[in-house]
């Protein structure tokens, strides 16, 4: 029987899926929910959002990028946003599939992969095992440098039984404060989660968010940082110096493992450069894109 999340009250399916922005469209591992944006023709562009915030994140950059003439595509990671929530083991492997699935029903080729601190976690995987689908990569603040320190409240929720309780009675207020944690400004916060409650009162969000805590999404990924380094493909970091998720010292591993990448880093600033600075920001995927 399924531990029972008292504030999820909605479940994921066509019905409810009519009035819900964004398109739909279903793949082998689950229905994913995406948006695409920009010329037809363009050059594309790829987002993925980090661990739990849904492409909502990516706002400011992929209105930007779109007027900018690319082929812009953003989509919800299974068990996030309005994208199914199977009940799988939530892993790299079932990232990379949703992505290869994704790309290729949309036919995208010879992407700009954008991963943002657990994406960039599947961007590195995605490219470890489909290195042909990728001319560039961009990495914001992307965690697996090292394992993510987890407070006793994580440590407790990635027990078995207890972690159903412990989240179910305390997890949305604690994943909502974290959302405020990624800023270093305050002056958007308010708005960020009003967002980001959104996707919680679907069905089987926390059970994702479990799933994934428990198969090694917040471990270190740096040996694959190492061999898609390896690859030599045109790489840019960015990254925000008064991050206090995923800490700016991480960096020094990336740039460590990805030698060859353009590296930025944002003084006051936090988890989401894109968002916080995003005109800066933006100029600089513009150079690097457009090189």
């Amino acid at each position: 029987m399924p531990f029972p999340y008292l504030d999820e009250t909605i479940p994921l399916n066509e019905e409810t899926r009519k009035d819900l922005p964004g398109s739909f469209i279903a793949l082998p591992s689950g229905v994913t929910h995406y948006e695409e944006g920009g010329d037809p023709n363009g050059l594309p562009i790829v987002f993925v959002h980090g661990f739990s915030v849904p492409y909502f994140i990516f706002d400011p950059t992929f209105e930007f990028l779109c007027a900018q003439g690319f082929r812009v595509l953003r989509y919800d990671l299974l068990g996030r946003g309005f994208s199914d929530r199977p009940k799988v083991r939530y892993e790299a492997k079932l990232f990379v599939q949703q992505l290869t699935e994704l790309l290729d029903a949309l036919k995208y080729q010879n992407i700009n992969l954008i991963g943002l601190s657990m994406g960039g976690v599947v961007s590195a995987s995605f490219i470890d095992a489909r290195p042909e689908y990728v001319a560039k990569h961009i990495l914001i603040d992307p965690s697996g440098a090292r394992a993510v320190s987890l407070t006793p409240f994580l440590k407790a929720v990635r027990m078995p039984g207890l972690g159903e309780l412990a989240i179910g009675l305390f997890g949305s207020g604690s994943m909502i404060k974290a959302v405020a944690a990624d800023m270093f400004s305050q002056d958007l916060v308010e708005q960020f989660q009003s967002k980001y409650k959104v996707q919680m009162q679907y069905q089987g969000f926390k059970r994702a968010i479990l799933s994934t805590m428990r198969n090694g999404m917040l471990d270190s990924f740096i040996k694959t940082y190492q061999r898609v380094g390896k690859l030599n493909k045109p790489t840019l970091l960015c990254w925000g110096k008064q991050d206090a998720t995923i800490p700016f010292e991480h960096s020094g591993d990336i740039r460590a493992a990805i030698p060859h990448a353009e590296f930025h880093a944002f003084d006051q600033c936090g988890h989401i450069p894109h968002y916080e600075r995003a005109s800066e920001v933006n100029g600089i995927l513009l150079e690097f894109l457009k090189r």
